[in-house]
């Protein structure tokens, strides 16, 4: 049964999605306290977290962004705030999605469902990681651990920058539009997140050049979008 953890100071609100969640078959956790939220993540495993934006002790970004310091697990902003800017910093800096109060709890529990679908059990048994076929490159992916090697060496990568770049070197040298990418990262095009995919790409690079400054894998298609040759 997957652990959501919902961290939200309004009780009103917690009741409503704590009822819709359950009534999904998951289990719920409800915090009110960011700081608490984040101590019991950093000992106890949750599948997801449904973070409020405006709690009274740390803002919910904030807290995300802490909460990426030690943690990938999927984020579900709720925010009374429906400015293109903020839904776009959520994105950047590390959730999955972003719902504007009022809210429908069954949208937010449908939403959960769909994250953690594309995410997978967080008990994914481990895989030994396979080294890359011959003339695959100098990348080697571990999908079951969300990790992928450049010329021998992990990239430390957010699983946003992981699910991209897997995309990429799934279909070598085809062009992704912006609008392709959002949808692996599982978020509507509609939304006007278009450019966070650049913010995320200018990351993948600088990761990429700590380990080889000489090689460019991810090229950019100017009004078009991105694609990756493994081997430049």
């Amino acid at each position: 049964m997957p652990h959501i953890l919902i961290v939200e100071d309004e009780a009103a609100i917690a009741d409503t999605l704590i009822y819709a969640l359950q009534d999904e078959g998951f289990a719920t956790t409800w915090l009110s306290l960011a700081g608490e939220a984040l101590e019991r993540l950093a000992r106890e495993p949750f599948d997801l977290v449904v973070l409020d934006v405006g709690l009274p002790d740390i803002s919910g970004f904030e807290a995300c962004k802490r909460l990426r310091r030690f943690s990938e697990v999927p984020v579900i902003f709720l925010t009374a705030r429906d400015a293109e800017i903020d839904r776009v910093v959520g994105l950047e800096i590390g959730a999955d999605d972003y719902v504007v109060k009022p809210f429908s709890p069954r949208e937010v529990a449908a939403r959960v469902k769909a994250i953690l679908k594309r995410v997978g059990p967080r008990s994914a048994p481990p895989r030994p990681l396979e080294a890359p076929a011959s003339g695959a490159g100098a990348f080697a992916v571990d999908p079951l651990r969300y990790q992928i090697h450049f010329h021998g060496q992990l990239l430390g990568l957010t699983r946003h920058e992981f699910r991209l770049l897997q995309t990429l070197l799934a279909q070598p040298e085809r062009v992704f539009s912006r609008e392709q990418l959002l949808d692996a990262l599982g978020v509507a095009s509609e939304a006007g997140y278009e450019r966070t995919i650049d913010s995320h790409i200018k990351s993948l690079r600088a990761k990429l050049r700590q380990v080889a400054p000489d090689r460019e894998p991810i090229q950019t298609h100017r009004g078009l979008g991105y694609s990756c040759s493994p081997e430049r």
